[in-house]
């Protein structure tokens, strides 16, 4: 009698144990996408659900809408319909999907139809992806259909196209989790036949549907865009799986393009031809900066004419990447390995035949590494691209030298007094000492100058004959030039490990403000809070005045915190920040967009909605913000959004 009960209770055990399991377990969610009603969404995720039940998966329909259509409803009978849950509503019972039931139930696959379905009042989660995000966390498969026009970063698109502004919206951060996509396309003129035949609308509303929504032209720009789209989930889970196979070879299955900016002013006209080209080609494309050790040698002008040419490129388009590196060309050609890119824009060489001989040419190593990628040489302007000059020389800082010279003669000196401990031949080895220390601090140029003070001490006090500069032993010269060879290389390395260090140290800045910011809002009890610390935040972080407008409930924009209480925004200034806040992209002082205005400003964007706008102006009026800073205040704008979203809440 006791061994059924005892099968029992392990039997209870072996399914709670199975529970826990798909708990921990995070569902995978397939969507079939069309791009419009009638493409036969449902129909092929039921017969992908049948395929699935035959191959021994548990599979229920959750909610399935057949319209009345006899060929729908034949596939459901195959499948196992969970009951729906009846929800009073103004005087009517209305059903909907029942999450409790699943819940309780819990299949492997479960089958959802009209993902963007708005639930009625009372439901547990006011839209049907709520649902479907509660099946997919307790480890439950899910298989559910979508049309484009709800994706929220296209619904501005397909109004365009259509005239009808879609209300049920999916979100983008929604879209753009680990989801299979397929898509489910059919052309316009048989989905037109289906239409007119009642097989997606009863026949009086769809000749309707045929004369407005379902015009051929519509039809026609929704299937491009739903096309692209899914061409575009595809080109992200390619580049995934290249970077997690570590693949650096190029695969040409789109054109992308890439090009570097430089401090050249010829870069303008390089990245307008990039530009165009990008858009012939519909092509994604990038523009990449090279944070070297040139750099660092740049005058005001130069430094002034990349921030010109960066900004350039983040307004025409481009995906503008910051990478560093000692070697240009294989940064450049790296990154392009890892993004799949099949044609580089470079321009001619601007340096010297001397320069190239003595720092290399970028443009040659480029052409030589750049093997499958293909090189397009854009030819350069006469009036842009004469030969650069080399930058007007630095004043000349004395004190380096001096105490590169001061080194080296204390250790000389101390050599000189103490004859009977250290040996000729050894003083070569211990001058070298202070030499390298010189150019590892101070740089080439000292470690060199230190490097000849050394070497003209030891042979005019050492070396036969004594007290003149000469040398009768000509084994000596070997060590001489191995002597400065050794200081020069050094030193260089020396300058390269400073450069990194600093590079380091501004990475470091960049990160260590932005978590402090977040830090700092994240701790704000309230909406006046949070602005109150964005405002304070801000302005020790960039050294500018601060305004923040948001917009009222009529929709227009309000100045709500400030840095200042004199700070006003005249009516140039409040339509430019109308401009930012329509359009979602920043723009006055330092930009190429209404650059005649005082101002900086930022829109505030959560996803794919723009909450505010902040205006920024240095506290030094005639200096604009660095595209560092202007990354920085960027990210400062994303947290500013997105807590100022969850406070809305």
């Amino acid at each position: 009698m006791n061994m059924p009960q005892t099968e029992k209770i392990n039997e209870v055990e072996v399914s709670d144990q199975n529970k826990i399991n798909d708990t921990n377990r995070h569902g995978q969610l397939k969507i079939f996408l069309g791009y419009c009603a009638g493409v036969g969404k449902t129909y092929r995720m039921l017969q992908d659900g049948i395929v699935s039940k035959r191959n021994g998966v548990d599979v229920v329909v959750g909610i399935v809408e057949t319209h009345g259509r006899t060929d729908t409803e034949a596939l459901v009978r195959e499948l196992e319909v969970l009951p729906r849950k009846n929800i009073q509503y103004s005087g009517i019972v209305i059903d909907e999907m029942d999450l409790d039931i699943l819940m309780e139930r819990r299949p492997q696959l479960v089958l959802v139809d009209e993902l963007a379905h708005t639930n009625i009042p009372g439901s547990r989660h006011a839209k049907r992806y709520q649902d479907v995000e509660e099946l997919l966390n307790a480890g439950i498969n899910v298989y559910t259909t979508l049309n484009i026009q709800h994706i929220q970063s296209l619904v501005d698109i397909v109004y365009q196209i259509t005239g009808v502004r879609v209300e049920e919206i999916i979100p983008s951060s929604f879209m753009e989790s680990e989801i299979e996509i397929e898509l489910v396309d059919l052309s316009p003129e048989k989905l037109q036949q289906r239409l007119s035949e009642g097989k997606v609308y009863i026949p009086q509303k769809a000749q309707l549907a045929m004369q407005k929504f379902f015009k051929k032209g519509n039809l026609l720009a929704l299937r491009e865009l739903s096309l692209k789209y899914t061409a575009k989930r595809v080109d992200v889970d390619l580049l995934s799986y290249r970077e997690s196979e570590e693949i650096l070879e190029v695969w040409p299955v789109e054109s992308k393009l890439l090009v570097g900016i430089s401090s050249s002013k010829n870069t303008e006209r390089i990245l307008l031809i990039t530009h165009r080209m990008a858009a012939d080609l519909e092509a994604e494309w990038y523009a990449v900066h090279v944070e070297s050790l040139q750099q660092a040698r740049y005058t005001g002008k130069a430094r002034n004419q990349l921030y010109r040419n960066i900004n350039l490129a983040e307004e025409l388009g481009a995906k503008v990447v910051a990478l560093s590196g000692s070697d240009i060309a294989d940064e450049i050609i790296k990154f392009a390995k890892q993004k799949n890119v099949t044609l580089i824009i470079t321009g001619l060489s601007q340096r010297s035949r001397f320069q190239e001989l003595v720092r290399g040419s970028v443009f040659d190593n480029l052409v030589k590494k750049s093997s499958p990628i293909n090189v397009l040489v854009v030819g350069g302007n006469p009036q842009v691209t004469a030969p650069s000059k080399s930058p007007p020389a630095k004043k000349l800082e004395y004190k380096p030298y001096f105490m590169g010279f001061l080194s080296v003669t204390t250790v000389f000196l101390l050599s000189w007094m103490f004859p009977q401990w250290i040996l000729t031949h050894n003083l070569l080895m211990i001058l070298l000492l202070p030499t390298l220390v010189s150019g590892i601090l101070w740089g080439i140029s000292v470690g060199l100058f230190t490097s000849v003070v050394a070497l003209g001490l030891y042979d005019f006090f050492f070396l036969q004959p004594i007290f003149s500069f000469g040398i009768s032993d000509y084994l000596y010269l070997s060590n001489i030039v191995l002597f400065i060879l050794v200081v020069l290389g050094v030193s260089w390395i020396g300058r390269m490990i400073r450069w990194r260090a600093d590079s380091a140290r501004h990475r470091e800045r960049f990160v260590y403000a932005l978590y402090n910011f977040s830090r700092e809002i994240i701790g704000a009890e309230n909406f006046d809070d949070i602005l109150n610390r964005a405002t304070r935040s801000i302005v020790e972080a960039f050294e500018s005045d601060i305004v923040i407008l948001l917009p009222e409930k009529s929709g227009k924009l309000e100045l709500t915190a400030k840095s200042k209480t004199e700070l006003v925004l005249n009516e140039m200034e409040q339509a430019v920040a109308i401009w930012v806040y329509k359009n979602g992209r920043h723009a006055g002082k330092g930009t190429s967009t209404l650059s005649s205005a005082k101002w900086y400003y930022v829109p505030l964007k959560a996803r794919d909605r723009v909450l505010g706008v902040i205006c920024l102006m240095k506290l030094d009026v005639d200096k604009t913000f660095s595209p560092e800073q202007k990354r920085l205040l960027e990210a400062f704008a994303g947290v500013v959004a997105l807590a100022l979203t969850k406070a809305n809440k």
